[in-house]
């Protein structure tokens, strides 16, 4: 299918050939119709990408802060080779569509294949021809409502929030600054609502729309005409709200603001302005200023968008999908009309030119549409004629039972019979190609002669398509079946949310692949031994999880300095986690795990191989509000280790240190970067010199792919693997007992 990219570093926009997403539960697969360009968001987006390095930083300090705070937390290299990730990537552009149900998910049952929907957001409702959208991210189009007025469902759902926020009664009157695409919705709905509306704008086309739309008086920011009409309108009060819906660094419209509010009006920002706020204007007014959040209440929230729980309505009147719904209602009982507003309409094959005429000036424009090939008339689609089955192939998981336990790894298994040549290049497959399997794994694959890539997939169509451009793979699809039934296929990479890893695994292993899995193996131990048994049905043993801290060649060379260990260790290990970003998806812990469980046995795992055994109990303690971790292993032969992790630290101390001392001897590594061995004769130190930090992953991949390549012993045991899962898992018990938890059968 097609659908409209951008790269970010280079300011490249095209139409590009990408895999067709796959209908995942608790969404639809939606076939678009048509889609809105966002004449301020998306340009804004598009002007960014064409500046030069120095432009882009100086239009998002806040990104530059993240890459500087990434330096002194990962280090040079990893960082740029992160920021280079992002920015050489395509991204997608769009986020308000209608189009027509062509694919229903398992767990929806509020729409049917044909139906037509209105779709919103920026990760779902893209200019492409096929999009997955989340049940709380689409509303059903009213009958008779065009599919081209249905379009504008998101923005409108903008415009409503910033209404809403403004609190407008009967009579009142109010200001709408900027009379863009938002502005013009905004002043409909206000006028829609019994409010008398002034509109400014330095565009008389614009204001002149606005008045023919429903303004009464509209005006340039500095026009005599603007201030009288609301002189005449309020008999010389001021205004009740005001509505900021311009964008730019001008400081012009929240001074305006000001001077042309009541005692104590209402200012509601919707759009992205400059709010250098005067004081004393403010002050002495006592003025309201107010933000809208996009949509409405959801946005931002993971588990409304893409779990789907809505709020009650008791408590959370208007949501995301509700305001969706209510302004195509609006559309429907012509309450607001966007027929004038749409300036232009485009063959989505014409989608890149289309933009350049944007974004040169020669296409001045409020609306303008992409018209789909196939798509719905006024009245709708027939859901007769329409292709595609409801896919309740894939239900819901059951709630599990929450006992911890060690499941057994039979010793002496055969590894899966394999009809690769050995010595041959390696097969490879990726599932999932984010953030770290695009900056910390696949530039390590690309250009080796012992490996070939052969196939990348992904849910979301772009992220395929970026992958297989940026390192050469043969393939890219959305389809699982597509490589566990190529024979081809020698090893699949598994790089996906925690909560996927282990359905596939699991699938991968009995498949007859050799799987690198990255860490958690399994979220709870029934997942865990869910691994088990697809390693006992199948005879496949060929498991690698990324625990790539043992593969550390700084943290290898001390452990070689260390030398053999006669009686018992104490290890201590500080990982200074630091606080999560809002949103970040590592927050859903009911579905996703704790962070712990998805980051703690790269820790427990590099403690067990400096040790040499896996340990035998497992006692967890943690400050008010769970901030702080203190995790403490007992080993055989009376070892002992304390994994502190850390939320509330400073974001300069290092991220990860360790100290091991036994036999009168210590070592230690500070964040990957140096290391020191003290003995009864002296002191070795790696370097005078602090070196690049490198935490292993080229050399467990080096690993991995000698043991395939060769039909060799995995790197690491199974049977350490489960040990050290178990361990991270027994966290949570022992946190929710207060007691130590015992990991029986453990080596």
């Amino acid at each position: 299918m097609k659908q409209v990219v951008q790269n970010y570093k280079s300011g490249e926009l095209t139409l590009l050939d990408v895999p067709v997403p796959a209908c995942k539960p608790g969404g639809v697969l939606v076939r678009s119709a048509y889609s809105l360009i966002s004449t301020g968001t998306e340009l804004m987006k598009v002007s960014e990408a064409g500046m030069s390095m120095l432009g882009k930083a100086r239009s998002r300090p806040d990104q530059v802060a993240k890459v500087v705070q990434s330096v002194a937390t990962n280090g040079l290299a990893a960082t740029y080779r992160k920021v280079n990730n992002r920015l050489d990537s395509y991204t997608p552009l769009g986020y308000s569509l209608c189009g027509v149900v062509e694919r229903v998910g398992a767990g929806i049952d509020d729409v049917a294949v044909g139906d037509v929907v209105a779709c919103a957001g920026n990760e779902h409702a893209l200019h492409a021809e096929l999009n997955w959208v989340p049940k709380n991210l689409y509303a059903r189009a009213p009958e008779g409502l065009a599919p081209r007025h249905a379009a504008f469902g998101t923005v409108g759902s903008i415009a409503l929030q910033g209404v809403r926020r403004g609190e407008p009664q009967l009579g009142d009157v109010a200001l709408v600054i900027g009379l863009g695409l938002i502005g013009q919705l905004v002043a409909q709905l206000l006028a829609a609502s019994g409010v008398r509306v002034v509109g400014v704008d330095p565009d008389p086309v614009r204001c002149e729309l606005a008045e023919r739309t429903g303004a009464a008086a509209c005006g340039a920011p500095d026009s005599a005409a603007v201030e009288k009409a609301v002189a005449e309108l309020t008999e010389g009060h001021g205004v009740d709200q005001v509505y900021l819906a311009a964008g730019g660094g001008d400081n012009q419209p929240v001074e305006l603001a000001a001077r042309l509010s009541r005692d104590r009006g209402r200012v509601v920002d919707i759009g992205k302005c400059r709010l250098d706020l005067p004081w004393n204007a403010y002050y002495e007014k006592e003025l309201d200023v107010r933000f809208s959040r996009s949509y409405g209440p959801g946005r931002y929230d993971p588990e409304y968008e893409l779990e789907g729980r809505d709020y009650p309505i008791g408590y959370v009147r208007w949501t995301e999908r509700r305001n969706l719904a209510c302004f195509l209602d609006l559309l429907a009982r012509g309450r607001v009309d966007v027929e004038p507003l749409i300036s232009h309409t485009a063959a989505f094959e014409d989608a890149v030119e289309t933009y350049r005429s944007l974004h040169d000036g020669g296409l001045k424009a409020v609306a303008v549409l992409f018209r789909y090939p196939d798509r719905p008339d006024a009245d709708g689609a027939d859901a007769a004629d329409r292709p595609g089955q409801p896919d309740q192939s894939e239900q819901p998981e059951e709630a599990r039972d929450s006992a911890i336990t060690l499941p057994a790894v039979r010793r002496g298994r055969t590894p899966a019979i394999s009809t690769r040549v050995v010595g041959a290049p390696v097969r490879l497959a990726f599932v999932g190609a984010g953030n770290y399997a695009t900056s910390m794994l696949l530039p390590h694959l690309t250009g080796r002669a012992d490996v070939t890539l052969s196939t990348v997939v992904t849910t979301t169509a772009l992220s395929g398509a970026n992958a297989q451009r940026k390192f050469g793979f043969a393939e890219a699809t959305t389809e699982l079946d597509a490589v566990l039934d190529d024979p081809s296929v020698d090893a699949v990479f598994v790089v996906t949310r925690h909560s996927s890893h282990v359905e596939l695994t699991r699938r991968a292993l009995l498949a007859g692949k050799a799987v690198f899995v990255e860490k958690p193996l399994a979220l709870d131990e029934d997942e865990l031994a869910a691994v088990v048994a697809a390693v006992e049905e199948s005879g496949n043993n060929r498991l690698q999880v990324g625990f790539n801290r043992r593969f550390a060649p700084l943290l290898r060379q001390a452990r070689k300095r260390f030398g053999a260990r006669g009686g018992p260790a104490s290890v201590r290990y500080l990982v200074n986690a630091g606080r999560l970003e809002h949103g970040s998806w590592y927050l859903r812990q009911g579905v996703e795990g704790s962070r712990f469980t998805g980051e703690g046995g790269h820790f427990i795992d590099t403690v067990s191989w400096l040790l040499g055994a896996d340990p035998v109990s497992v006692y967890a303690v943690t400050t008010p509000g769970d901030e702080d971790l203190q995790v403490l292993l007992r080993y055989p032969g009376g070892s002992t280790a304390t994994v502190s992790y850390l939320t509330t630290g400073p974001s300069r101390f290092p991220k990860e240190t360790l100290d091991l001392v036994a036999d009168g001897r210590a070592l230690r590594l500070d964040d990957f970067v140096r290391a020191s061995v003290y003995g009864r004769r002296g002191r070795w130190t790696s370097s005078l010199l602090p070196r690049a930090r490198d935490k292993g992953q080229r050399a467990e991949l080096d690993a991995f792919l000698a043991a395939v390549r060769d039909g060799a012993p995995m790197p690491v045991p199974l049977e350490s693997l489960v040990a050290t899962t178990a361990a991270t898992l027994a966290v949570r018990k022992s946190l929710a007992e207060g007691a130590p938890v015992t990991l029986a059968g453990a080596r």
